[in-house]
């Protein structure tokens, strides 16, 4: 390739970098690897013949797609393996892409990532094209392999799947604030009315540290053994300063806790928390720490 045309294909790839890392991003729930897939991705760019590129933002978005589904694939084994349970790695907002829309805000929230870990690779990856991208089945069957019709039922399976209890209408980013702060000061205050009035009834606590720190390797169900464990572990271990950042396009909590930080992120629904996740290991800690 001329140097011209390396210089313009760098640049064409450079414009598109932001939503093909939010694609990754989703598909993978580690930014990491969402950041190997797009570069692959440009080593593949650059190697195509542009003259036969008719549409670079489809073409690019089809690329990231095959090579995140196929690395979603290994990566299943591998977080089959980990050391307690696998959380997806949090990212700073201003880090993943266009938001602009409710559909990529809600299919980059935690708590959804989170859920899609639940779904095939192939489920995952048409939701992900369809709600959030807007990509027609024909253009999603072309990418997974699939006829428009299994599309179709891989994707209502997905979305019925993701939205089963969940709000139809979420709260603000102040709401949302508001109710971590809450969280934080009935924790440390030991304030247990003000817990249970703030857990669902089968709130879910998750703790990921990976084998790296010291966190519970099972996730902690039902309000009553949630409330001993939260205040538990603000008794037992010493917890700094705390603020609010903007992670996965909504606030999440931000401490340090036994001498290591962790991000303290929640799913609410009916106004209640349903579940907490907390992220512990170093390692995921990197595109928050930014």
């Amino acid at each position: 390739m001329a140097p011209t045309q390396h210089a313009e294909g760098f640049e064409e790839f450079e414009a598109h970098r932001p939503l093909l890392l939010g694609l990754a991003y989703r598909l993978l729930g580690s930014m990491w690897d969402a950041e190997d897939t797009v570069q692959d991705a440009y080593l593949r760019w650059t190697a195509a013949d542009r003259a036969e590129v008719r549409e670079p933002r489809a073409f690019l978005i089809t690329i990231v797609s095959r090579l995140a589904l196929d690395q979603l694939r290994s990566a299943r084994v591998t977080r089959e393996a980990y050391t307690g349970p696998w959380l997806p790695e949090p990212v700073a907002t201003g880090s993943l892409g266009p938001l602009d829309t409710a559909e990529l805000r809600d299919t980059v929230a935690y708590a959804t990532v989170r859920l899609m870990e639940r779904l095939t690779p192939p489920e995952r990856a048409v939701f992900v094209l369809r709600e959030a991208f807007g990509l027609p089945h024909g253009d999603i069957a072309e990418i997974v392999d699939a006829t428009p019709a299994h599309c179709r039922q891989m994707y209502h399976r997905a979305r019925r799947h993701l939205t089963d209890g969940r709000d139809r209408f979420q709260p603000t980013d102040e709401d949302h604030g508001r109710l971590l702060t809450r969280f934080l000061e009935a924790a440390c205050g030991g304030d247990l009315s003000g817990l249970t009035e703030l857990l669902s009834e089968d709130v879910a606590v998750w703790n990921d540290g990976g084998g790296k720190v010291r966190a519970a390797l099972h996730p902690v169900t039902g309000r009553k053994h949630a409330i001993a464990f939260v205040t538990g572990l603000v008794t037992r271990y010493s917890m700094g300063e705390a603020r609010l950042v903007d992670t996965n396009g909504h606030p999440a909590l931000l401490t340090t806790f036994d001498g290591g930080e962790q991000l303290v992120a929640l799913d609410v629904r009916d106004g209640r928390i349903h579940s907490i996740f907390a992220v512990l290991n170093p390692d995921k800690l990197t595109h928050v720490l930014i």
